[in-house]
């Protein structure tokens, strides 16, 4: 039997991964010591995920363990020798990160080198895909040329009609403490795959969102903004008239990417990992779209400052991934997406 390590595995993307790969008929090992919670507070607690993956998966073993810890990862990496790592553990909020710079850093790099160096010692021809960040781009993508309409802003220079490509600088901007931690971690990763060969990739996601995302007002944008919909609770907006405007791809999309590179893996390998163009809203048509199905009008208060290092628009040019592997797209549409949180949101607090 095949065995996969993923760490972050009660999260919203590690577990689509141990459910997706438990179904593929592998051994899941989950890493996940519910680190959420204690970035986050209560209501970033994860357990309940945790909790449904050892009741749904026959396959699957949780380990009680954090990134950070060097020798501990080194012996579980030795013990398992997985066939496939997904790294998804991360700190991912840059306004928390700002509070707790030493905590960020070493969670985010030095976790992801404890894990790299693992790999490289006990299984380096073994796929290693690594969750990155479009934040790695800083505030880069705003000096681009914009264009404001009625509820959103959009590029207004014809080289970006596809969105931001791999090949946009990620140097001399400001990416927020949390950036340039994944900076770090992301170059790392390409880093491995060069100087040792090692079939690695990072993904530099966009907004990732699904029904099993637990989303709090510091990180997890579409699913907070649900949250708060549903509840009647008031969602600050922070810059940007509300208009900035994201591309939104759903976990399941994610997890079919990475089984795409895991059959066919290449080295050192980028990719902005996002809806694409077409699944893009700004938090004024996500209130819409979310009002939509809920029937309940979103309760909101605007801030006119925007967040450090924010991005007025972002949304990820998906050609090369779909170039590297054509058998792979979207398959998930935006509003299917929010239904989705809607309906999750409302089983878990019954």
């Amino acid at each position: 039997m095949r065995k996969i390590l993923v760490t972050g595995s009660s999260g919203l993307v590690g577990s689509e991964v141990c459910m997706h790969f438990a179904a593929k008929g592998y051994q899941v090992h989950g890493i996940d010591n519910n680190q959420r919670a204690v970035f986050f507070g209560p209501q970033g607690d994860t357990r309940w995920n945790q909790q449904r993956l050892q009741r749904e998966l026959a396959a699957f073993v949780h380990h009680e363990l954090d990134i950070r810890d060097r020798q501990g990862m080194l012996a579980l990496v030795k013990e398992i020798k997985p066939d496939v790592i997904v790294h998804t553990a991360a700190q991912p909020s840059h306004d928390r990160a700002a509070t707790i710079p030493f905590d960020d850093f070493e969670t985010n790099a030095v976790g992801t080198l404890n894990l790299l160096e693992a790999a490289r010692q006990f299984c380096p021809e073994t796929p290693f895909i690594h969750m990155s960040t479009n934040k790695v781009y800083g505030d880069a993508p705003n000096r681009i040329a914009m264009k404001e309409l009625n509820t959103r802003w959009d590029y207004d220079d014809v080289a970006y009609v596809n969105g931001i490509a791999e090949t946009h600088t990620i140097d001399q901007s400001k990416h927020s403490i949390f950036g340039a931690s994944k900076v770090a971690a992301d170059v790392m990763v390409q880093e491995y795959g060069r100087y040792f060969n090692m079939p690695t990739c990072c993904l530099r996601g966009g907004c990732l969102t699904g029904p099993n995302h637990s989303g709090v007002e510091l990180h997890g944008f579409l699913s907070y903004l649900v949250k708060c919909n549903l509840e009647g609770k008031k969602y600050f907006v922070y810059g940007y008239k509300g208009k900035q405007v994201r591309d939104n791809i759903h976990s399941h999309d994610i997890v079919r990417f990475m089984e795409a590179f895991i059959e066919t893996p290449r080295s050192a390998e980028v990719y902005n990992l996002g809806g694409g163009k077409e699944n893009t809203c700004s938090i004024l048509e996500a209130f819409a779209i979310a009002s939509s199905f809920t029937g309940k009008e979103q309760v909101y208060e605007y801030v006119d400052k925007n967040r450090e290092g924010d991005h007025i628009c972002y949304y990820s040019d998906l050609r090369k991934m779909k170039a590297h592997y054509p058998g792979w797209d979207i398959t998930i549409s935006l509003e299917e997406t929010i239904r989705q949180i809607v309906e999750a949101w409302k089983l878990r607090n019954a």
